[in-house]
């Protein structure tokens, strides 16, 4: 796996680099604090895919100006911007392997930051001109919003469905991948059957991105994936591998399940005993499932696009998604 994401990092290098001056220019702060806290999360070793995203579909779509990595920044402000709300709001110690910028700066500093990076998403999306733009932009902040409010009303409950599950992922995640492709198709005035092609590839792909992100809660270590491994059941959140063991699982072990679930300080043995619980009534591998049928999707909808170099990086950006380990 690490073969096929140092082979995608040097196809797209140029692109990378291009991405980080953007993030760095079009930051703009009039506080040094406000550019500190901002710089905290943004420059922490994130992925920088959904930006990335945004150029190789506006590429794909046969783009030829020099805004596309001006453009390419919206989405990663405003993912910037919910990290810091998200941390916050989950009580979280570690994001990318550092302390949390709340830890550091306090409560109010972050809340105030998220809010900066999130005008400057919506300022830039301003910047294009284009009003389907800007609306795309504005309804997926809505739904990131009300994703993470409905994941907050689900918080410690045992009985959550695998739909209300594929609900809030699809507004806290898939959306957002979903119209990082999607306006490149707009900015571009592709034909509307690029624009669903892309929007379908993003929506699939965000999908299966965080269910392998809920996946590495349970396969990971703390020193691989940058955060505490069992974060996302200290917080009371309940991910597909745990769903669909519970539901699978006969009283006993759906008993013991429940006991280490509610116990927010729970050991290390009962956390391993709930992985194993996890891997016996095939939760792991049900997700695992689940995530590759949603990236097989994704490149299907990719199959519109003449063959290209770009294509073919969408397309290992897919396989990178499904098989990554942090």
């Amino acid at each position: 796996m690490s073969d096929l994401k140092q082979e995608i990092l040097a196809m797209v290098k140029d692109d990378l680099a291009a991405i980080e001056v953007a993030l760095e220019k079009n930051l703009n702060p009039y506080f040094d604090l406000v550019s500190k806290v901002a710089s905290h999360v943004l420059f922490s070793g994130g992925k920088r895919l959904r930006p990335l995203l945004i150029v190789l579909s506006m590429r794909l779509c046969g783009y030829k100006g020099n805004y596309d990595k001006t453009y390419s920044i919206i989405f990663e402000y405003l993912h910037a911007a919910t990290l810091l709300h998200d941390d916050l709001v989950d009580d979280a110690a570690l994001r990318r392997g550092k302390p949390v910028a709340h830890s550091i700066w306090g409560n109010s500093v972050a809340i105030l930051v998220g809010d900066f990076l999130l005008a400057r998403s919506l300022s830039i999306s301003a910047g294009t001109g284009n009003m389907k733009v800007i609306e795309a932009v504005a309804q997926i902040t809505e739904n990131m919003s009300q994703g993470e409010v409905h994941q907050l009303m689900l918080k410690g409950a045992l009985d959550i469905s695998e739909e209300e599950y594929m609900e809030v992922i699809k507004r806290k995640t898939a959306v957002l991948f979903q119209g990082a492709c999607r306006i490149s198709a707009i900015i571009t005035d592709a034909p509307k059957e690029k624009e669903k092609a892309l929007s379908d590839y993003g929506y699939n792909l965000g999908l299966a991105f965080q269910m392998v992100d809920d996946l590495l809660d349970y396969t990971s270590d703390t020193k691989v994936l940058g955060k505490e491994v069992g974060a996302d059941l200290k917080e009371g959140k309940l991910t597909l591998p745990v769903i669909y063991s519970l539901k699978a699982a006969d009283m006993k072990d759906r008993n013991r399940m429940e006991n280490i679930i509610k116990n927010e300080d729970f050991s290390v043995n009962d956390f391993e005993t709930l992985v194993e619980l996890l891997k016996k009534y095939k939760g792991i591998s049900y997700t695992q499932k689940m995530a590759a049928e949603h990236i097989s999707k994704a490149k299907e909808a990719l199959s519109i696009f003449e063959p290209s170099e770009t294509k073919e990086i969408l397309e290992k950006v897919a396989d990178y998604a499904l098989n990554r380990k942090t």
